[in-house]
């Protein structure tokens, strides 16, 4: 999701964090609960791909303690941390790029990874290989065409604004590449890879504090982008900020997809 030699969302901006920090408060919960289910316990060996922040990763050694191991790897570990004190192993990789990790998994787990991928295929190749017979993988990824409004109660101007500025973004990210509709089509993708007891599931949070610091520094770290490319003004771009301070507008997320399946014994 390139802008010129960036990327739209780039680790490095200083508005990541915040974004980061939203992201777990929104999702964390859900994919916390999945991998639950999916029987985490001690000795666990797990892989967490592009992943971002700390919370993941860590909540993760938590489960699997000293007898498992978590590896955290991402293109940029800027926010990731060391691991040491948290009892995960971070490394930087590009999943559609460099060789997987010399080892099998008993869960492999990726949040919002994939759709930003371009050699996706390849990607899912490496983390399907990564898990060992009888293990998980567990995939996450927004499916902004299933819902594309981040204001789903277009009633007034504000409104009406924050929803022409998510498709101006949405305008952005095809442009560069991102599949839209990814998320429903993990199930199908997990079943052809040859996984089994595959499941799925939707989440999708419609208003709250952490959906509007998400909506807030989103759209300082995308400002630039939509100005440049013509697709918005600063005037529009300053009102959405203001109504978003003034708590004006109940915002949205995509729907998150969350699918999962299991290598055959």
């Amino acid at each position: 999701m390139t802008d010129g030699g960036g990327y739209l969302l780039d680790n490095q901006q200083p508005e990541a964090g915040a974004r980061f920090t939203a992201l777990e408060t929104l999702f964390d919960p859900s994919t916390f609960r999945h991998i639950d289910a999916l029987g985490i316990r001690a000795g666990w060996r797990c892989w967490e791909v592009g992943a971002g922040g700390t919370s993941v990763p860590a909540w993760l050694a938590s489960r699997v303690g000293p007898a498992g191991h978590v590896l955290a790897t991402d293109i940029d570990t800027s926010w990731t941390g060391s691991g040491s004190g948290a009892g995960y192993e971070v490394r930087r990789h590009d999943v559609g790029v460099d060789p997987p990790p010399d080892d099998r998994f008993d869960l492999v787990h990726a949040r919002l990874v994939l759709v930003h991928v371009p050699q996706r295929a390849r990607a899912l190749a490496a983390m399907m290989a990564s898990v060992r017979p009888g293990g998980w993988l567990l995939l996450e990824e927004a499916d902004p065409s299933l819902q594309p409004l981040v204001c789903p109660d277009e009633h007034a101007p504000p409104q009406r604004l924050a929803n022409k500025l998510k498709h101006d973004f949405r305008t952005l990210m095809a442009a560069r590449g991102v599949d839209l509709a990814y998320g429903r089509t993990l199930p199908r993708l997990l079943r052809e890879a040859g996984l089994v007891d595959v499941a799925a599931d939707a989440y999708f949070p419609v208003t709250g504090p952490a959906c509007a610091a998400l909506e807030h520094a989103t759209t300082r770290q995308i400002r630039a982008s939509l100005t440049r490319a013509g697709l918005a003004t600063d005037a529009e771009i300053d009102q959405h900020l203001a109504n978003i301070e003034a708590g004006l507008l109940d915002l949205a997320t995509s729907p998150m997809i969350s699918a999962w399946g299991r290598v055959p014994s």
